[in-house]
């Protein structure tokens, strides 16, 4: 009984740990900046959906919200297909081989991206891909993919090793093998890490405020920042951005939480 309680307590407190910030970002959407300060815990007086209005003509939050989708998906999409064929490169390998490339990836995995700033600043300028979406999209996808790596390969070292001699012995290549049989069973993983990185670049603000400073290539979360001022902020102008920039994220998690889900959980399943 008192364990069943306890659950129930630990479980309710989590779940008032959520809803309290989402309602109290949804109830500051509502209000107007000058009635937020007056009181900005309680009910909106008025319930106005001019913030978001605003937000969109004043901010031109269409054309930062399209640049963050290509940033995003272009992200998502070189990570996915670059390091899937990684990971079935050190299945494949085998022995010392297969450990040595696993660990460089590791390795990558531990430098926190504040060390990789100067150096990588440096080499974007020399390419010339400074304030460019797409020197935006290599920086973000180098440093994402040691972690999509990790996820996809350890999940492809549990694929029995009799599917693949199988597949060797009908006559299949390597392409094959890995187009046909690594990529389908993978799955669960790719979507799991497509979760994974997708929200960490659609909410990355870093690297584009250290890459980016055109106004028109700027993305969301770097544009959320026009409203935060010396002396006053606009609140209820930002929690509508962040209100707006959560959906797509919701989206994809709703799309590929069974897959999301299976990725988590298959490593347990598979021991």
């Amino acid at each position: 009984m008192f364990s069943s309680l306890s659950k129930r307590t630990l479980v309710i407190l989590f779940s008032l740990l959520i809803i309290i910030p989402v309602s109290m970002v949804v109830i500051t959407t509502l209000k107007t900046s000058d009635y937020f300060y007056l009181n900005p815990t309680g009910l909106p007086d008025a319930v106005t959906f001019q913030n978001f209005v605003d937000i969109v003509k004043e901010n031109n939050l269409h054309v930062h919200f399209l640049n963050s989708l290509i940033v995003t998906i272009s992200t998502i999409f070189l990570c996915l297909f670059v390091a899937s064929m990684v990971s079935f490169v050190i299945m494949r390998l085998k022995g010392w081989k297969s450990a040595l490339l696993y660990g460089v990836f590791i390795v990558g995995m531990m430098l926190p991206a504040q060390v990789n700033m100067i150096p990588l600043y440096g080499v974007v300028d020399a390419l010339g891909l400074l304030n460019s979406l797409i020197g935006l999209i290599l920086v973000s996808t180098t440093s994402f993919m040691p972690i999509v790596v990790f996820i996809v390969a350890g999940f492809m070292k549990t694929i029995p090793s009799s599917m693949i001699e199988a597949s060797t012995m009908d006559g299949a290549s390597e392409w094959q093998i890995y187009r046909k049989v690594a990529l389908p069973l993978s799955a669960p993983a790719m979507a799991t890490a497509a979760i994974f990185i997708g929200v960490m670049v659609w909410n990355d603000l870093l690297y584009p405020l250290l890459f980016v400073a055109s106004p028109d290539k700027k993305t969301l979360p770097l544009s959320l920042l026009d409203f935060q001022g010396e002396y006053f902020t606009n609140y209820p102008m930002i929690f509508s951005g962040v209100l707006i920039a959560s959906l797509p994220m919701i989206i994809l998690y709703i799309f590929l939480q069974r897959y999301f889900i299976e990725g988590m959980t298959a490593g347990a399943n598979k021991g």
